[in-house]
């Protein structure tokens, strides 16, 4: 079992991914994927005249502010253009592909957070009206019903709050409890480089393994976007994933690559 989480910044190939997925689905091999959206969303919502809004919190994560407009936005992109361009992709490879958000059959649950701290021109503030969360539990009965049918699910935020309300969560970290409560053996995070980078953006200085018991030690070397990677491969290897690779999308047989070792290691 492998849960492939596949970002949504530019340079990203997703016929790569797709053809690869599909080569390896069909020689029996059972497969999850998961999907971002974050750059066609930004585009879209500026197109729609309301453009992204990102805040970050006192500990140094960034996010994006989610009110109900860019909810319904974020729904547009990520379980309408980025959700049937994948499962369309799969389909004509040959692959039965179902596509789900994590609202549909509660997929992805967790706790609505409805404000936010962050921090502006160096004050910490309190923004009301978020829509946002973490996931917290996996429905596995319905992707396992899936999977034992014969389908592949790709799967997209947002999550289920626990009162039905759709909450935008943190994809990689969504893929990790993925993971956790499938047992997986392995969880692929491919984003737009290599893998987890020194010397960001040096290409160079890859790191090539992380132990899986230190590797919250290597959030000093992340940047963006990538530490919620980097947690969420936390929070995977400490829930008994045996691996978690920070992999690149942009290469030819992006899953086959990562799964042989090329990207950035953890076990």
């Amino acid at each position: 079992m492998i849960v492939v989480k596949v970002g949504g910044s530019a340079g990203i190939d997703y016929d790569a991914v797709c053809a690869d997925i599909a080569e390896r689905f069909k020689a029996g091999e059972k497969l999850i994927l998961v999907h971002g959206g974050s750059g066609e969303t930004n585009r879209v919502a500026e197109a729609l005249g309301h453009p992204p809004k990102f805040v970050t919190s006192p500990s140094g994560y960034t996010s994006r502010f989610t009110d109900r407009e860019t909810l319904e936005i974020f729904e547009m992109v990520y379980c309408g253009k980025m959700n049937k361009g994948i499962v369309e992709r799969l389909q004509r490879l040959g692959v039965n592909a179902v596509g789900l958000s994590g609202l549909d059959g509660r997929i992805f649950e967790g706790k609505h957070k409805d404000s936010v701290r962050a921090v502006e021109g160096g004050k910490v503030k309190v923004l009301r009206g978020d829509h946002t969360g973490t996931v917290e539990k996996v429905n596995t009965g319905l992707i396992e019903l899936l999977l034992n049918a014969g389908y592949l699910p790709v799967l997209t935020p947002p999550a289920a709050s626990y009162e039905g309300v759709a909450i935008n969560v943190d994809g990689d970290r969504a893929a990790a409890q993925l993971a956790v409560a499938l047992k997986a053996d392995a969880l692929l995070l491919l984003s737009n480089v290599p893998g987890l980078l020194k010397n960001f953006p040096d290409e160079a200085s890859l790191i090539r393994e992380i132990p899986a018991h230190d590797v919250e030690s290597y959030l000093e070397f992340a940047q963006d976007r990538m530490k919620k990677k980097v947690l969420g491969a936390a929070e995977a290897v400490q829930g008994g994933v045996k691996r978690v690779i920070f992999g690149d999308a942009r290469s030819a047989r992006p899953v086959s690559a990562a799964l042989e070792g090329a990207g950035t290691v953890v076990s």
